[in-house]
C-alpha cells in the first residue's frame, strides 16, 4: 500500500512523454500476457501485516479464507510478501517462510484462485537501491526455481510501488537485471511489473520493458482523491487530521479521465494493464456508504476497461474482511463484486 503524501497526477500529464518506453509494436496472437488478464477480474491484497509470517500459530488468515474469497464472488489473490526480514547473511530464505508460502499457494490455487506472488520491500529498496538489489536478485532466484513447476495461474510481481531513489532510470535499470534472471527458470510465467513513483500511472510512459517479453502485466496504483481515502491515517502527516472528506462527483469524473489514460498507454504499447491496488481507508470514520461507493466507481470503472483489479485489502486496514467477527463488511464487498 502506499504511503506517499500524494501524487499530483494532473501536473504529470503534460509532461507525459514515450521517450524511455517501448515503442509501439504489434501485438502478438501468442501474448501470453493478454491471456492472463483476461483471465483474472477481481481481486483481493491478503496477508501482508498478518503473524502466519513468524508464527503460524498466531495466524489471523487460515486457510478456509481462501475459499471464502472464492465464493464471495473474487478469482484471485495477491499475496503481499516482505521477504526481506526472513533472509540470512547470505540472502538466503528462511526455509520455514518459504514453507509457509508453499501451503499458501497450494491453498489459494486448490480454492480455485490466481496468485500473484508480491515482493513488497518496497520502501527498503527504494530507500536504498544497492543494498535492496542484491536481495530482490536473491529472492527471484530462489522463488523463480522454486516455483517453476507451478501453474500458469501463478503469476510473479517483481516488486511493489518503486519510488524514491529507485526512480525511472534506474527502475529499468534494474528491471534489466531481475527480468533475465526469472526468465531463466520460468520463460513462460506471467509477470506484474508497474512504474515508478509508487507504481504511479502517470509514469507509464517511462517504463522500460524488453520488447520481445510480450508475457508482461502491467499494473498500477490509485488512491485518489488521497484526501478521501486516506483520510484520518496516521502515517501520511497530510491526512493525518482529516476529517469529513466526502467522494465527489468531480472525484469520479477524475477517476474516469485517470482510467482512460491508463487505457490509451495500454492502447498505444499493446500491453495488458492491471489496477493492483485501491482502497479507502475505513478507521477515520468515513460512513461504509461513502467507502463503497467509492469502490464501486473504481472496480466498474475498472472493469469498464478490461483491467483486472485487486482491492486493498482483506486484512489490517482499509478492509473488505472483518476477520475479529468473521464476516464479510457487506456493503463494501457488494460494491466491489456488484451485488445487489
Amino acid at each position: 500500500m502506499t504511503t506517499r503524501l500524494g501524487t499530483i497526477l494532473a501536473t504529470l500529464y503534460g509532461a507525459m512523454t514515450c521517450a524511455t518506453a517501448t515503442p509501439a509494436t504489434a501485438a502478438p496472437a501468442s501474448d501470453r500476457a493478454a491471456t492472463t488478464a483476461a483471465r483474472l477480474h477481481r481481486g483481493v491484497n491478503v496477508l501482508g501485516y498478518d503473524p502466519i509470517w513468524t508464527d503460524a500459530r498466531r495466524a489471523r488468515f487460515q486457510p478456509r479464507h481462501f475459499a471464502v474469497i472464492r465464493r464471495g464472488g473474487f478469482d484471485f489473490v495477491r499475496i503481499v510478501l516482505q521477504s526481506f526480514a526472513h533472509m540470512d547473511g547470505r540472502n538466503r530464505l528462511d526455509p520455514t517462510w518459504l514453507a509457509t508460502l508453499d501451503r499458501l499457494i497450494g491453498q489459494a490455487t486448490a480454492a480455485g484462485l490466481s496468485v500473484i506472488v508480491d515482493e513488497h520491500d518496497f520502501d527498503i529498496c527504494s530507500d536504498d537501491p544497492d543494498t535492496c538489489e542484491p536481495k530482490l536478485q536473491a529472492f527471484w532466484r530462489q522463488i523463480g526455481a522454486r516455483y517453476r513447476n507451478q501453474p500458469a495461474t501463478v503469476l510473479f510481481e517483481l516488486l511493489n510501488e518503486p519510488h524514491g531513489k529507485l526512480d525511472a532510470a534506474r527502475w529499468n535499470a534494474m528491471l534489466a537485471r531481475l527480468i533475465p534472471i526469472v526468465r531463466a527458470t520460468n520463460p513462460d510465467r506471467t509477470l506484474v511489473i508497474g512504474p515508478t513513483d509508487w507504481n504511479n500511472l502517470a509514469r507509464l510512459p517511462d517504463l522500460a520493458l524488453p520488447a520481445d517479453d510480450r508475457n508482461i502485466l502491467v499494473t498500477f496504483h490509485y488512491y485518489e482523491p488521497f484526501r478521501f481515502t486516506h483520510q484520518g491515517a496516521s502515517w501520511t502527516p497530510e491526512t493525518a487530521q482529516l476529517r469529513g472528506v466526502p467522494f465527489t462527483a468531480d472525484d469520479a469524473a477524475r477517476i474516469a479521465t485517470d482510467f482512460d489514460t491508463a487505457a490509451a498507454w495500454r492502447d498505444t504499447h499493446h500491453r495488458p494493464v492491471m489496477l493492483g491496488e485501491f482502497g479507502a481507508y475505513d478507521g477515520s470514520g468515513t460512513p461504509v456508504a461513502d467507502r463503497a461507493r467509492y469502490a464501486a466507481t473504481i472496480s466498474r470503472a475498472a472493469a469498464a476497461r478490461g483491467f483486472p483489479w485487486a482491492y486493498w485489502q482483506f486484512d489490517s486496514d482499509f478492509v473488505v474482511y472483518d476477520i475479529a467477527h468473521d464476516r464479510w463488511v457487506e456493503p463494501i464487498r457488494r460494491a466491489l463484486i456488484g451485488a445487489p
